[in-house]
């Protein structure tokens, strides 16, 4: 029962990118089109849970020689690294879902989504499975996030709306909005 609270407390009452403000570039960039926004969901989503868990091994490392202090920069090194090694293996196992991330892949390398969560896991001292359900869990929010302002922003396109709240500006209060949504999901957990 916990660990589905911690499910639903991470999608919709603390959703990373809507009430930690978490990850905003792509959430910004990349949702002009639910197809990219499927892509990139399911990208951040795999590289999330891989990096969470990695990273989660890494710091018990750094603890027990004593420079947890170097946690940040070993982290984006990790985060880096992996990513530029799951592009490496989806290239020569998988060359469909490979060519299917596309540009995702190494967008996720400087996203702060990925390694707010990595940092949130040590900081709310999860153990491995809670970790790595927080971290699926915050990409499943994500996801839901970006796919739900994706086809918004699709909508807007079609609307007859002012102009000089065309583009950014609309989608800023478009988003303004959907976090003030996702904000009544408060009382749910």
């Amino acid at each position: 029962m916990e660990l589905i609270l911690l499910i639903i407390g991470t999608v919709f009452v603390n959703n990373i990118v809507l009430s930690q403000f978490l990850g905003i570039c792509p959430f910004i960039g990349v949702s002009g089109r639910v197809n990219t926004s499927v892509g990139m969901s399911a990208a951040v989503a795999f590289v999330m849970v891989l990096a969470t868990i990695v990273t989660y091994i890494i710091q018990l490392l750094l603890d027990k020689l004593g420079i947890a202090f170097m946690q940040t920069v070993t982290y984006i090194l990790v985060i880096a690294a992996l990513v530029q090694m799951v592009e490496i293996i989806l290239k020569k196992v998988s060359p469909a879902l490979y060519s299917a991330l596309g540009i995702f892949l190494p967008l996720i390398t400087t996203n702060c989504a990925i390694l707010g969560v990595a940092i949130l896991v040590y900081q709310k001292e999860f153990t491995l499975l809670p970790a790595v359900v927080y971290a699926f869990s915050n990409a499943l929010g994500f996801g839901l996030a970006l796919i739900t302002f994706s086809g918004i922003r699709e909508q807007l396109e079609l609307a007859n709306i002012p102009n000089g709240v065309k583009g950014v500006p609309i989608a800023f209060i478009v988003a303004g909005i959907l976090a003030m949504a996702f904000m009544g999901f408060a009382n749910i957990v």
